[in-house]
């Protein structure tokens, strides 16, 4: 009888002490449960961060190495450009396409967004007379390929490609040649395009 009663007080006692533990281990785990999801909450606003970032660059990336234009000298009516004293740079200001904003149609020049090789391709006009008509292109400060006609009467035309290998920041504009003439009408007979064949 003593022993029961005995064995009953000792398990009383034990069960008593034990609450306590058995509450701090509750805390312990709630305490580490909150520190591990706030761990997992910024880990993911991180990574999220770091993604919108990756994709933020590859739109960056996508759009400059998207590049195409192409222009014609007159919006409306017709007029003949030259002959002037010197080289003079043509503003082609009836812009049919401008992807990447590459080309200034204030200024008839072409800046290159990135590096890589880009093609170029010009038509000109004139009507006969005894004025060449003559276009050069320009590359930064260097002339490239030129466009040549002469004919005494009726309609003169002419037309030159070149590929070029540019680094960002390089510009490329058409002239007319010193003492030569070109002409554009509604028809947009004089014209000038370019576009990213590929970045390097």
């Amino acid at each position: 009888m003593r022993t029961s009663a005995a064995l009953g007080l000792l398990l009383l006692l034990c069960h008593v002490s034990a609450e306590p533990q058995a509450d701090a281990l509750k805390a312990r785990a709630a305490s580490l449960v909150g520190d591990i999801m706030t761990f997992l909450q910024t880990q993911m606003q991180e990574q999220g961060t770091k993604l919108q970032d990756e994709i933020d660059g590859l739109k960056k990336h996508n759009s400059d190495n998207q590049v195409a234009f192409s222009a014609s000298l007159v919006t409306t009516g017709e007029n003949t450009f030259g002959p002037y004293g010197e080289h003079t740079t043509l503003v082609f200001k009836n812009v049919k396409t401008n992807i990447g904003n590459a080309y200034n149609h204030e200024t008839g020049v072409f800046t290159a967004p990135v590096k890589g090789a880009y093609q170029f391709l010009w038509f000109i006009g004139a009507h006969g007379s005894d004025d060449d008509t003559g276009v050069i292109l320009v590359k930064n400060a260097e002339i490239t390929f030129m466009a040549h006609e002469r004919q005494a009467d009726g309609y003169a035309s002419s037309s030159q490609g070149i590929s070029l290998l540019l680094e960002a920041g390089d510009t490329v504009l058409l002239q007319v040649f010193k003492g030569d003439r070109v002409f554009d009408s509604h028809h947009h007979l004089t014209s000038f395009s370019g576009n990213l064949l590929f970045p390097m």
